[in-house]
């Protein structure tokens, strides 16, 4: 009687082969009909004229261009509850949002500009239609909660110094939450160990 001898090497070689083959099958499906193989020759054939490194990639959504801040609305609400804040330090918070620069947190003359331009203290007050008195008054009382930095930035047109604005990331951020600016870190590490802030809900660093 003829014993079935089973070769395990050749049925793993097949089971490999169809893996392959399904694999190929779904990048062509992915990639509108055009198989890796053509792709791959492709963009050798293009760095070989060019003499430079190429790769696939996708166009950015129109959405991905959108500027934004986000809230904290845990840690926000946790203040309110908190009476962690005065009336006009909330408003000051809402009217500085549109100019808050992305990563940096600063607030700044224009957000769009390539190289944003921090606003001082008097051009904020612009910004915002509000005095400069006001606007100095609530930013110095922020600043001793925590939610605020002032770095110096050089010197008003009046000899006074001008300071760069920086928002505590914890209350609003213009950037990646999963990657916060190092600098802002730096900034309020100190405040985040202050009374109220250091039980904030939601903790970014």
């Amino acid at each position: 009687m003829k014993k079935n001898i089973v070769d395990f090497k050749e049925v793993e070689k097949k089971a490999r082969l169809r893996e392959i083959e399904e694999d190929n099958l779904k990048y062509v499906l992915d990639h509108g009909g055009v198989s890796q193989d053509q792709i791959e020759s492709a963009i050798a054939l293009l760095s070989k004229a060019t003499g430079k490194d190429h790769y696939i990639g996708t166009k950015r959504a129109p959405q991905s261009r959108v500027r934004f801040v986000q809230s904290m609305q845990e840690n926000l609400q946790y203040l309110y509850e908190k009476e962690y804040l005065t009336g006009r330090e909330k408003i000051f918070f809402m009217d500085i949002t549109p100019y808050i620069a992305f990563s940096s947190n600063c607030i700044v003359i224009d957000i769009k500009a390539k190289n944003p331009v921090p606003a001082n203290i008097s051009e904020i007050a612009k910004l915002i239609g509000s005095a400069r008195q006001n606007t100095s008054t609530v930013i110095n009382s922020l600043v001793k909660k925590g939610l605020i930095f002032k770095g110096e930035s050089g010197v008003e047109g009046n000899n006074a110094k001008a300071y760069a604005i920086f928002v505590n990331p914890h209350i609003l951020y213009a950037g990646d939450k999963e990657c916060v600016n190092e600098a802002l870190q730096v900034m309020f590490h100190k405040a985040m160990k202050m009374p109220i802030l250091k039980d904030l809900p939601d903790k970014l660093f």
